[in-house]
């Protein structure tokens, strides 16, 4: 885990499934990042991927650099943004982040964008050589 947190910095490319009404899956891409030990992640609010997770909130995701690490995970979504009292505190410190990272009007934040923790259940990482990973 140690090793891990320190690979995953900053943006990772993020596969992330959802599903529809009909059961049917769907598989776009999402900017990750991996904070706490865990995937944030975000989508425009009107974005079909939202309504799946509104709905729907079990979802997948999976980051991939070639043969050399992929990270797959499990789990179910939570909703950061303003309006969720039990994440207020931990938008506030995402939304810092977030604004550090992609600059401070990227985004209307509270009406744009809609940002997800994804608790794992499951999660498993795959790398064959630990010492590339880690010596770069």
């Amino acid at each position: 885990a140690p090793q891990l947190t320190g690979v995953l910095t900053g943006m990772c490319t993020l596969a992330l499934s959802t599903v529809t009404a009909k059961g049917e899956p769907r598989i776009s891409g999402a900017d990750g990042h991996f904070l706490h030990g865990r995937w944030h992640f975000g989508t425009a609010r009107n974005a079909a991927k939202a309504r799946h997770l509104a709905a729907r909130p079990a979802a997948s995701v999976a980051h991939l650099r070639g043969e050399d690490l992929g990270v797959f995970t499990h789990g179910t979504v939570e909703e950061l943004n303003p309006g969720n009292a039990r994440t207020t505190a931990d938008w506030q410190e995402l939304l810092a982040y977030l604004k550090d990272f992609y600059d401070d009007d990227a985004f209307d934040w509270d009406r744009e964008v809609v940002y997800y923790r994804l608790n794992p259940h499951w999660m498993t990482v795959y790398a064959p050589d630990l010492d590339k990973l880690t010596s770069t």
